[in-house]
């Protein structure tokens, strides 16, 4: 999907606007250009920890929202899939004759710069395996270059520029946005519904994982316990390096041991043979899988079994994956990015083993497709914690065409809070954060979970419990 042309567009450009610069996804490619010395510029129309991360670099970004003139001097413009077409910069950029680039379309043309782009695809997990191999390749002392959906400790964001041929990379799946690189490793971790506005159905989401395990290179890295991962490794026709549970993989864990809610120590058998033992520091026993993955990356691109076993070790996780933010009076806030219901089950069944005395989960559905179309799924999931907070939709990129709301989903799930009557954004975090302080008590865990902005009402949540009882 990329041309000669289009591999060459960085070169002789100076000035780079990045409209959405905000987003999780440009801040890393923010991070990366900079460090190659461009001038940067953004634009965006919400505050987000990521927009301070990016000014704290010394990119100039322009006054919350986008405007024509933000686009004057660039010779390369950058946007975002959220950007909707009458959007006034990306108006003006249009009618300006200066080249642009869709956010996917540079990440496809950086991951050619490298020999061995490492692509961690897959509908659950994509940054917890890119942060692993990131942080085990990292800490092997290899110099690489990485793309991550979440910030991750050891690079000091969610990119960077090294000097090597290495490049992990996570790859998403959303518009085919994945069909633009040039991976020579493609890691497939799972395959479910998702993003069905735009795929459809779970056909046409296996075939687009099809024409990407047959982009790779080197190899495809695939889950053969996942029934529609085999399903998509069954049509491509690269080497395929199979990882899961099972014995017949190629990799595999055994002798799983969770010693509490934070740690679980496992072996990883390689070809039938013990590779090492490893120990993971973040919960959930999901994760031993995703370590797997990273294992068999990672030793791919050259590490070996002492160096992973640390790397898997060392690794606390990348930022809103169950992030501890505070904990006031003996109630412990936390954060997690994960916005399908198969993540929150995940997420939550990792929090109901962790023997809090009561589990809350305060819900920030993201883009109304997607509550819409997985209504009951997202119902079931938000019904394993003790207590249940659902905040209003953040739409994203999408208007309301759906006709759904908070509610719908809140009168799904039996006990779950929510305040139908508020649907301005700021209003409604307040509300939920002042009933989660006025309601909590100590030896609870409450996590704030969605791909949104929800990390802010934990933050508010924080400063609400602080107020009550003086800490």
């Amino acid at each position: 999907m990329i041309t000669q042309n289009t591999i060459n567009i960085l070169d002789g450009k100076k000035h780079i606007h990045m409209m959405g610069i905000g987003g999780s996804g440009m801040y890393p490619l923010a991070q990366m250009l900079h460090s190659k010395g461009f001038y940067i510029t953004g634009s965006d129309n919400n505050e987000t920890d990521t927009l301070k991360a990016v000014r704290d670099m010394g990119i100039t970004v322009y006054p919350l929202g986008q405007r024509a003139e933000n686009i004057e001097g660039a010779d390369l413009i950058i946007y975002t899939a959220a950007i909707l077409p009458d959007n006034p910069e990306f108006v003006a950029a249009k009618a300006s004759g200066v080249q642009m680039l869709e956010r996917a379309e540079l990440l496809g043309i950086i991951t050619g710069w490298f020999d061995n782009a490492v692509c961690v695809s897959g509908t659950h997990g994509k940054t917890t395996v890119t942060s692993m191999i990131t942080t085990i390749l990292k800490n092997a002392g290899k110099d690489i270059s990485a793309y991550i959906g979440g910030k991750l400790p050891i690079i000091g964001g969610s990119g960077c520029i090294g000097s090597s041929r290495t490049m992990v990379c996570e790859a998403c799946e959303f518009k085919d946005h994945f069909l633009h690189m040039h991976p020579d490793i493609v890691i497939i971790n799972n395959i479910d519904e998702d993003h069905l506005d735009w795929f459809k159905n779970l056909d046409n989401i296996i075939d687009t994982f099809v024409k990407f395990g047959n982009m790779a290179g080197n190899c495809v890295i695939a889950n053969c316990d996942d029934e529609n991962t085999k399903k998509a490794v069954a049509r491509i026709d690269r080497p395929v390096i199979s990882f899961g549970y099972s014995v017949t993989n190629d990799w595999y864990a055994s002798d799983i041991v969770r010693e509490n809610g934070l740690k679980t120590t496992f072996s990883i058998y390689h070809k039938g043979e013990f590779f090492t033992k490893a120990t993971l520091n973040i919960p959930g026993v999901h994760n031993v899988l995703n370590a797997v993955a990273a294992a068999a990356a990672c030793y791919e691109s050259g590490a070996n079994a002492e160096e992973i076993a640390q790397g898997i070790e060392i690794f606390r996780g990348a930022k809103r994956r169950f992030d501890k933010y505070g904990e006031v009076n003996g109630i412990t806030v936390c954060d997690d990015y994960g916005h399908h219901p198969t993540e929150l089950r995940v997420t939550l069944e990792a929090a109901m083993e962790m023997k809090f005395h009561n589990v809350w989960a305060v819900f920030q559905p993201f883009t109304f497709s997607r509550t819409a179309l997985l209504l009951d799924e997202f119902a079931s999931a938000l019904s394993i914690p003790d207590k249940c907070v659902i905040t209003a939709i953040m739409g994203g990129r999408e208007v309301n065409t759906y006709d759904i709301y908070d509610k719908d989903l809140g009168e799904k799930v039996e006990g779950a809070v929510y305040f139908p009557d508020e649907q301005d954004h700021d209003r409604n975090f307040e509300l939920t954060a002042q009933y989660v302080a006025e309601h909590a008590d100590p030896g609870d865990l409450v996590i704030t979970m969605g791909c949104g902005d929800v990390n802010k009402c934990a933050r508010l949540i924080l400063e609400k419990l602080s107020e009550k009882y003086g800490s």
